[in-house]
C-alpha cells in the first residue's frame, strides 16, 4: 500500500523589523559575562540563517543540499562539538557532570536549532540555560534539563524482542525523532510515496538492527520520563532493573542514547516519539509558548490541559496510533497515560475528555513498587507512584483482554509512559538515592506488564521499546538566577515563555 504524505514545508520565523534593536539589545545582554554562568547560548533566526550566540563566539549557518552548512563563526563556535558519543559510560558523565559549554557537546544542534525556529510560533530568541543551572528561584531542583548540551539530551532507547537483533549495548546513538519510524517500521505500517512511514516524519528508522526476515504483530512501548541513560545502565549493570536487564538481553540497547530534540523538554519529546517529527515541526513547541496566529499563551504541560493538547498538533502530521489505523483500519491501539494519544482506540485521557476520573488510590501506601521511604517525605514521588500505579493497572488490564467492564482485543501498539523516574530525578537530581528507587519501582511495574504480556500468549510476537523523553543533568547548587531580572533591569521588554522563549512587541504576560 503507497499513498501521498503533504507535510508543511517549514517557513522559518523572522523577527520583524520594529522589534529588531530591542531584541539586539536583549541578545548583547543575555551574553554578557554577568549572565554567563546561567546562559549557555541564544538561538535565533535572522536573515535567511540560524544563528547561536554565546559570551565567547557566534556561528551562523543555513540548510543546504548536504545538510547544513557553517556560513559564519565570530569568536570561539559555541556548537564546534556536536558529538554523541561523551560522557559515557556514567564514570565518565560524573566527572564533569555539569561541563561548561567548551567543554559540552550538543549532538544534532544544527537540525535542533532550525527545526524549533522553523515553527511560525517560534521565539524571537531561544535562551538555552547552562549544564550547571540550577532553577531554584523557579521551584526547580538537583537535576536538570531543557537545553542541548548531551547530558540533559541524551535519552535511553531499547529495542527488544520480535524483530530485533540481539545485540546487547551498542556504542551509538539514535535520535527520538527515530523513535516513531522504527515502531512503524516493526508494524508493517504503510509507506508513503516518499518512502516515509508517517505523515510529516523526519526521523528515519534505525533499520540495521532490526531483522527483516520477521515482523511482530505486535509492539509495546515504555516511556520512562525524564530519565538519565547512563544512570539506567549503571543500575542494569547492578542488578537493580532486571526487567529492563531483560529488554536489553532480548534485543538492543544504544549505549550512547537517542537524542532529544530542542527543547529537550517533556511534552514536545513524547509528542515527538510518538509523531516521529521535531516539536518545530509538529507543533508542541514547549511545554508553554505564545501563539502569534492565535493571539494567546499556550500551555500543554499540565494536569489541567494535557488531555487537549493535541489540539495544537500541525495540519499534516500522523500519530502512530492513525499510522497503524491506516494501514489496518480495524487495529486496536492503546495509549496509557501518554498525553500524545491521538488516534487510539483506549486512552487513559479520554476519560477525562469525557468528564470522567479512572480508578486513583488515594495515597501510595502498601501499593506494589512502591518505595514508602520516599512516598512520605516527597509529594512528587508519591503523588507519580499513584499514576504510574494506575498506569500500569491499565495496561494490564487491557492485556488480560478485560478493563472497567469493558473487553479488549490485543492490542497491535500499546504505549505505557511512567512519571516517577522525572519526579525523582529532578528532585535529588539522576545521581541520588531516590532516582535509583524510582528506576527500581519502574522495572518492577514494567515487569507486570511483561508478565501480563506473557499470560496474553503474545510476547513471542512482540517487540518492546524502552525509551526516555530528554535526559537529566545535575546541576550545581548555587548556579542559580533569572534573566528575566537582567532584562528588566536593563529597560528590555520581553515576554519569556517556558523560562527561555522570548517574544518582542507581543501582550506581556498576565
Amino acid at each position: 500500500m503507497t499513498t501521498t504524505a503533504e507535510p508543511a514545508v517549514p517557513v522559518p520565523h523572522e523577527v520583524p523589523e520594529a522589534h529588531r534593536a530591542e531584541m539586539e539589545r536583549a541578545l548583547a545582554l543575555l551574553c554578557d559575562a554577568e549572565l554567563e554562568p546561567i546562559v549557555d547560548m541564544v538561538c535565533l533566526h535572522r536573515d535567511g540563517r540560524y544563528e547561536a550566540h554565546s559570551h565567547d563566539g557566534m556561528v551562523a549557518f543555513r540548510r543546504s543540499d548536504s545538510g547544513y552548512e557553517r556560513i559564519a563563526v565570530e569568536g570561539a563556535d559555541p556548537l564546534a562539538d556536536q558529538t554523541a558519543d561523551r560522557f559515557a559510560p556514567l564514570t565518565e558523565e560524573r566527572r564533569d557532570p555539569s561541563p561548561h559549554r567548551s567543554d559540552n557537546a550538543y549532538p544534532h544542534a544544527f537540525d535542533h536549532i532550525a527545526q524549533l525556529l522553523d515553527s511560525p510560533a517560534a521565539p524571537d530568541l531561544c535562551v538555552l540555560h547552562s549544564a550547571a543551572h540550577n532553577w531554584e528561584d523557579q521551584g526547580g531542583h538537583r537535576g536538570e534539563h531543557g537545553s542541548l548540551g548531551l547530558v540533559q539530551a541524551r535519552a535511553p532507547f531499547v529495542l527488544a524482542g520480535k524483530g530485533v537483533r540481539r545485540l546487547g549495548v551498542v556504542p551509538r546513538s539514535a535520535r527520538l525523532v527515530d523513535v516513531a519510524p522504527t515502531i512503524a517500521r516493526l508494524l508493517g505500517c504503510a509507506e508513503y510515496a516518499d518512502g516515509t512511514l508517517l505523515a510529516g516524519q523526519d526521523g528515519t528508522p534505525v533499520d540495521d538492527v532490526l531483522d527483516p526476515s520477521e515482523r511482530p504483530r505486535h509492539v509495546i512501548g515504555f516511556l520512562f520520563d525524564g530519565t538519565n541513560a547512563n544512570v539506567l545502565h549503571d543500575l542494569v549493570d547492578r542488578g537493580e532493573a532486571p526487567n529492563v536487564a531483560r529488554l536489553i538481553d532480548m534485543g538492543v540497547s544504544f549505549g550512547h542514547g537517542a537524542i532529544a530534540s530542542l527543547p529537550t523538554i517533556t511534552l514536545a519529546n513524547h509528542t515527538t516519539i510518538i509523531t516521529g517529527a521535531h516539536p518545530g515541526h509538529h507543533g508542541i513547541l514547549n511545554n508553554a509558548w505564545y501563539d502569534r496566529r492565535r493571539g494567546e499563551q499556550v500551555i500543554t504541560n499540565s494536569s489541567a490541559t494535557w488531555p487537549w493538547s493535541m489540539q495544537y498538533l500541525e495540519p499534516g502530521i500522523e500519530t502512530l496510533h492513525e499510522a497503524v489505523l491506516r494501514t489496518r483500519p480495524d487495529a486496536f491501539t492503546a495509549s496509557v497515560n501518554e498525553p500524545c494519544d491521538r488516534g487510539a482506540g483506549y486512552s487513559t485521557f479520554d476519560f477525562f475528555r469525557r468528564g470522567e476520573i479512572p480508578p486513583i488510590p488515594t495515597d501510595p501506601f502498601g501499593l506494589p513498587h512502591t518505595t514508602e521511604r520516599f512516598v512520605r517525605p516527597s509529594k512528587d514521588y508519591s503523588w507519580s507512584s499513584i499514576v504510574d500505579h494506575m498506569g500500569t493497572e491499565q495496561a494490564v488490564g487491557i492485556l488480560s483482554g478485560h478493563y472497567r467492564d469493558v473487553s479488549y482485543p490485543a492490542p497491535r501498539f500499546l504505549w505505557c509512559n511512567f512519571t516517577l523516574t522525572d519526579a525523582a530525578m529532578h528532585e535529588g537530581g539522576p545521581y541520588s538515592d531516590i532516582a535509583a528507587a524510582s528506576v527500581r519501582d519502574s522495572d518492577g511495574r514494567l515487569g507486570e506488564i511483561l508478565d501480563a504480556a506473557e499470560a496474553a500468549g503474545i510476547i513471542d510476537d512482540c517487540a518492546f521499546v524502552l525509551v526516555a523523553d530528554h535526559g537529566m543533568q545535575e546541576s550545581v547548587p548555587g548556579c542559580s538566577g533569572d534573566w528575566d531580572v537582567a532584562l528588566r533591569e536593563a529597560g528590555i521588554t520581553a515576554r519569556d515563555e517556558a523560562y527561555g522563549f522570548l517574544y518582542f512587541g507581543v501582550p506581556p504576560a498576565s
